[in-house]
C-alpha cells in the first residue's frame, strides 16, 4: 500500500509526470495504456478483438495493452504509480480501488459521467454499491464483471435424505450434521477455516446476515457486539461438520466436487468445473439468512487514472464507455462463462450471453445468481457508505486469524473477538 505520509509529494510528482507527456504521437494518434489481468491466450484473444474494434471506430486513438499476472497486479500498480507512469485505464477490484481512491489516483468525475451515461438503473444495485466512494457521491470504477459467493448444494444428495434447499442457519446445521460421518471421511459442508481471505469472505456472509458489521455507520470499529458473537459462535459450530485442518479454496472445492460434502461455501468459479462434469442440473445455490440475506461478491471494474491531459482523458472515457456497451461487456464476461457473472442487466438479457452453452446449461440458475448482486453485503459497507478504512482492516488479517482460531484452534469466541478488536484498534489508530 502507498504510504499515506508521502501522498502529497507523490501526487505532485505524479501530476507533473503525466501532464508533461506529449498529447499525441508523431502520427497524430493519442495513445492510452490499458492495464488488465487477462494474460491467458484465450482471454487475450477476446481483448485483442475488442481493442481492434475500438481502434477501427476511433482511428485517432491507439490502445497499448499492459497484461499483468493477477498475483503481482497490485504491486505493479504501486510500482508504476510511484514512477509517475500509471496506465490511463486500469482493471481494478473494489478493494484495491479504495486504495487508489485514498491516494487520489482515480478520476472519479469522469468515471461517474460514464456510469450516468450508461444508466445507473442498468447495473445491479450491489455492483454499484461495491464501487461507490465513501461519501456515496461517485464511483471508483465502471463495473464490467463480478462473482458472487454463497452455499452450493448437491440436489440429489440432499433429496436422498429428504432435504430441500437450506433457507436459514438452522437448516444448514441440520443438513450438515445429517451428512457428517467422520469415521468414513464424509462431511456435511465444505467451508473455509484457513487464516486467509477466503475465511473472511465466508464468515462475513453469516455476520452480515445477522446485522453484524466490522464498522458502524460512522466508520468506527464495531466488532465486539452480541450480533458478531452470535455469528462467530455459529461459524464455529458449523465447522464441526467440515473437513479437519485449515481449509482453503482447493480443499473446499475438491470436497464438494468429489462428493465428500453435499454443500460448500464457494464463489461462482465452481460452476465451470460442475459444467465440465456434465452435472449442471444437479447444483443449487442458496443464500441462507438469519435476519436478512447477505451475499458476498466482488466486482471487476475499469477505472481511469487522475491527472491526465485533455486528449488522454477523452480517449480513456471513450474506451471505457465502449467496453461498457452491452455487447462488449458480454464478451468480457464470457471470457470465463459461469465463473464471471454479469454486473449489468443488459448483459443478462443479451442474446449472446443467454446462448452461451455454459449459461444455458445452468438454466434459470444463471439468472438467479446474477440477480443475487442485489443482495450484496460486505464488511465496511454500511448504509451505502463504503468506508475506505476497510482496506486497512482486511490488510491486517485480524478477521481470518479470528476465524481460524475459533474453528481450527477451538479457542474461545469472546476472547478471540477481543483479540481481533485490539489488533484493529491499533491498526486504525495509526491511520
Amino acid at each position: 500500500m502507498l504510504k499515506k505520509g508521502l501522498s502529497f509529494v507523490f501526487i505532485m510528482l505524479f501530476a507533473f509526470a503525466l501532464t508533461a507527456c506529449g498529447k499525441q504521437n508523431a502520427d497524430g494518434k493519442t495513445t492510452i495504456e490499458f492495464m488488465h489481468s487477462s494474460v491467458e491466450q484465450e482471454r487475450l484473444a477476446v481483448i485483442n478483438e475488442l481493442v481492434a474494434k475500438f481502434e477501427k471506430e476511433n482511428p485517432d486513438i491507439k490502445i497499448k495493452q499492459i497484461p499483468v499476472e493477477e498475483d503481482s497486479y497490485n504491486t505493479k500498480i504501486i510500482t508504476l504509480a510511484s514512477a509517475g507512469k500509471l496506465p490511463t485505464v486500469l482493471e481494478v477490484g473494489q478493494d484495491y480501488a479504495k486504495v487508489m481512491d485514498k491516494e487520489v489516483l482515480i478520476d472519479k468525475k469522469t468515471v461517474k459521467k460514464i456510469i450516468t451515461q450508461i444508466g445507473e438503473k442498468n447495473f445491479y444495485e450491489g455492483a454499484l454499491k461495491l464501487m461507490s466512494t465513501e461519501d456515496g457521491k461517485s464511483y471508483t470504477g465502471v463495473p464490467i464483471s463480478g462473482w458472487v459467493q454463497g452455499i452450493w448444494y448437491n440436489k440429489e444428495m440432499l433429496a436422498a435424505k429428504g432435504f430441500a434447499e437450506p433457507k436459514n442457519w438452522d437448516d444448514i446445521v441440520t443438513i450438515a450434521k445429517a451428512f457428517t460421518d467422520k469415521a468414513n471421511k464424509k462431511y456435511g459442508i465444505a467451508m473455509p477455516t484457513v487464516e486467509g481471505g477466503f475465511s473472511e469472505q465466508a464468515f462475513s456472509q453469516f455476520a452480515l446476515s445477522n446485522n453484524a458489521n466490522v464498522l458502524d455507520n460512522k466508520g468506527k470499529l464495531n466488532m465486539n457486539t452480541p450480533e458478531m458473537k452470535e455469528a462467530l459462535t455459529y461459524y464455529k459450530k458449523l465447522s464441526q461438520y467440515t473437513m479437519p485442518g485449515s481449509n482453503d479454496t482447493t480443499e473446499v472445492k475438491d470436497a464438494f466436487m468429489n462428493g465428500t460434502a453435499p454443500m460448500a461455501i464457494y464463489s461462482t468459479y465452481i460452476l465451470p468445473s460442475v459444467f465440465e462434469e456434465g452435472n449442471a442440473k444437479n447444483i443449487g445455490f442458496a443464500i441462507p439468512a438469519e435476519k436478512k440475506k447477505a451475499v458476498f461478491g466482488t466486482v471487476s471494474a475499469l477505472t481511469i487514472s487522475s491527472f491526465l491531459d485533455k486528449d488522454k482523458k477523452e480517449a480513456a472515457a471513450k474506451f471505457v464507455a465502449f467496453m461498457s456497451q452491452p455487447e462488449n461487456m458480454t464478451k468480457w464476461v464470457l471470457m470465463s462463462p459461469g465463473g464471471a457473472q454479469p454486473v449489468s442487466k443488459l448483459v443478462t438479457e443479451n442474446q449472446n450471453y443467454q446462448a452461451n452453452e455454459v449459461v444455458k446449461a445452468f438454466g434459470e440458475l444463471s439468472t438467479e445468481i446474477a440477480a443475487s448482486f442485489n443482495d450484496i453485503q460486505v464488511f465496511g459497507l454500511v448504509d451505502s457508505k463504503n468506508f475506505l478504512k476497510m482496506g486497512d482492516v482486511t490488510s491486517s488479517g485480524a478477521i481470518p486469524k479470528m476465524v481460524n482460531s475459533v474453528t481450527v484452534g477451538k479457542k474461545d469466541v469472546n476472547r478471540e473477538i477481543k483479540n481481533a478488536e485490539k489488533t484493529l484498534e491499533e491498526v486504525l489508530n495509526k491511520k
